[in-house]
């Protein structure tokens, strides 16, 4: 036990599991972290990151017994043959689904941070406040106030290209240089608020350092070079990932203790001690069980992973689950709603061009029931869109040689894609829970997901269609396509929910510190903890609670709270 006992342990690498490593260590703490992949270093462990795309057999594309063999992540569109083994294949990891669910997931040191789409936007007011207000989840025990400064905290570290809009449904935050709009798209831009005077789209806002700042070079990351190619790792580490960012600053300290091919089997609650001493796992190569102890515990295994931890943690004092007193762990799942895109052609401009492949779209913030329900549906969406030249290398008639080549050398007509970011409403019936004879071959139960779209979403997906297709005829473009991918939920990788925050302990998990009601020493800061989605990119709050959370733990042990 002395041999195994660090002061924290971490469960996770991922976004939300990099962070809580790098403060707990940086705060001077010896941390274990637990993850249950292979350990992939930055840059050492990319080995497609320089591969040209004539070198892959397929052009970048899969087998089709590959995709056969793998339906559910298949459907992902990362998953392809630079990328391949950063993800979890369908038949390793094994889950029942009660309705068609895509769990899209990447099970090594760094996660899903080394393939996620880096749109970071912080949450406005509106978003902390809306669920107390129209009484559709439980009231946020904070407010954007508390979690501001935070924001501030974790963009100047990690990196954030944006602009200052001075949008209250989009808070401006700490930001370096932002990526250009194109003539089209700037085109675009100025006729929807011409004929919309309360829509303003801007351009995204993303994890990508356009200017490195002089912390930023130390670290040895780079520019971004918009090669487009971030699902195979960054060798220059231009993006922000647990990999080239924090996991680095929490070895630098010399506290952090990094266990890969750790499956965790659940949390040690100590009926005696009435608190959580520590962490079983099982070794995922000799499927030896062995325990870590520790004072406090960050769970940050990805939303479902946490639920899924939480629930196998039982004990005489928690037959159901780990701090499940009031029944409630496991339910309310929530999701982003993709499925709703619209696609249009934009005549003329074809003297215009555009250099680089670049990181983010143009972006409008929720302008549905922000202030107050005014629709048919609750909340609301954010959307997105993009434009280009189609055509490049579209040319095949023609013999091979110089007509070839310079048929292929031209683009051709201007598109505009245009997609949502719906906000789904948690619901007791979106649930997660453990099958009661199906395991892994660790021994963890398989994990059942029963979540679905209901009446909100189609009313939510519908009123997108409609409002994004009259906004590009008002900004002049033709053949107007809508488009509805029925996608499962899932597949928006955005999944929340299952241990969520709030005031009251018989209507959530956790407190305003994210510390478990029933286990004061337990912090919970990924996707599980969320009390609504919002129609933001998840990831830049969760960092921004891991950081919050950890000066409350790190605070709370040496004032002896939590020993």
């Amino acid at each position: 036990m002395t041999k195994n006992t660090y002061d924290a342990i971490v469960i996770g690498s991922g976004i939300s599991g990099g962070w809580a490593a790098k403060e707990l260590c940086e705060k001077g703490l010896k941390t274990l972290v637990l993850e249950r992949g292979r350990q992939v270093n930055h840059r050492e462990d990319y080995p497609t990151m320089h591969t040209p795309p004539w070198e892959f057999p397929l052009r970048g594309q899969l087998p089709l017994e590959v995709r056969k063999e793998n339906p559910v992540v298949s459907r992902c569109y990362a998953f392809k043959d630079d990328a391949d083994h950063f993800f979890v294949k369908d038949k390793e990891h094994p889950y029942i689904q009660e309705k068609p669910f895509d769990w899209i997931r990447g099970y090594q040191v760094g996660g899903k941070s080394l393939l996620w789409a880096r749109q970071v936007q912080r949450w406005s007011s509106f978003d902390f406040e809306g669920p107390g207000r129209d009484g559709f989840a439980v009231d946020w025990p904070i407010r954007y106030e508390d979690i501001a400064p935070w924001y501030s905290y974790v963009e100047r570290f990690i990196g954030v290209s944006g602009n200052k809009d001075g949008l209250d449904t989009l808070p401006d935050g700490e930001f370096l240089p932002p990526w250009e709009m194109n003539k089209v798209e700037k085109l675009v831009q100025e006729r929807i608020l011409q004929a919309y005077p309360d829509r303003k789209f801007v351009i995204g806002r993303c994890a990508h350092l356009t200017q490195p700042q002089p912390h930023h070079i130390a670290q040895g990351r780079g520019q971004c070079m918009a090669r487009s190619l971030c699902q195979r790792g960054c060798p220059f580490g231009a993006y922000f990932s647990s990999n080239a960012s924090t996991l680095p600053a929490a070895v630098a300290t010399g506290n952090l203790t990094l266990r890969p091919h750790s499956v965790v089997h659940s949390l040690i609650f100590d009926d005696a001690k009435d608190k959580v001493t520590g962490v079983r796992i099982v070794d995922a190569l000799s499927k030896e069980t062995t325990e870590y102890f520790a004072k406090i515990v960050f769970v940050n295994a990805s939303a479902l992973n946490s639920n899924l931890i939480l629930l196998n943690s039982k004990s005489n004092r928690f037959p159901n689950g780990l701090g499940n007193d009031n029944g409630l762990l496991g339910t309310h799942i929530a999701f982003h709603n993709y499925r709703g895109s619209i696609s249009a052609r934009m005549e003329g401009h074809l003297d215009s061009y555009y250099y680089g492949r670049r990181p983010t779209a143009v972006m409008l913030p929720n302008f549905r029931n922000v202030k107050k329900q005014e629709m048919d549906f609750l909340r609301g969406y954010m959307s997105f869109y993009s434009a280009g030249r189609s055509g490049w290398g579209g040319a095949r008639s023609e013999d091979f040689g110089a007509d070839f080549k310079a048929a292929n050398a031209e683009a051709g007509p201007w598109g505009v894609y245009m997609m949502m970011q719906g906000e789904t409403i948690p619901k007791r019936t979106n649930r997660v829970y453990l099958d009661d004879t199906l395991t892994d071959e660790w021994g963890v139960p398989q994990l059942r997901v029963d979540v679905g779209y209901d009446e909100n979403d189609e009313k939510s997906l519908r009123d997108f269609l409609d409002q994004g297709a009259e906004m590009l005829e008002k900004a002049g473009c033709t053949e107007i396509r809508q488009n509805d991918s029925r996608q499962a939920p899932g597949l928006d990788i955005h999944e929340m929910g299952g241990v969520r925050m709030g005031r009251d302990p018989q209507t959530s998990l956790l407190g305003k510190f994210h510390q478990m009601h029933a286990c004061p020493n337990v912090y919970v800061t990924d996707g599980a903890c969320m009390t609504s989605t919002g129609t933001q990119n998840p990831s830049l709050t969760y960092m921004a609670f891991t950081a919050r959370a950890v000066d409350h733990a790190v605070s709370a042990l040496k004032r002896g709270d939590l020993t």
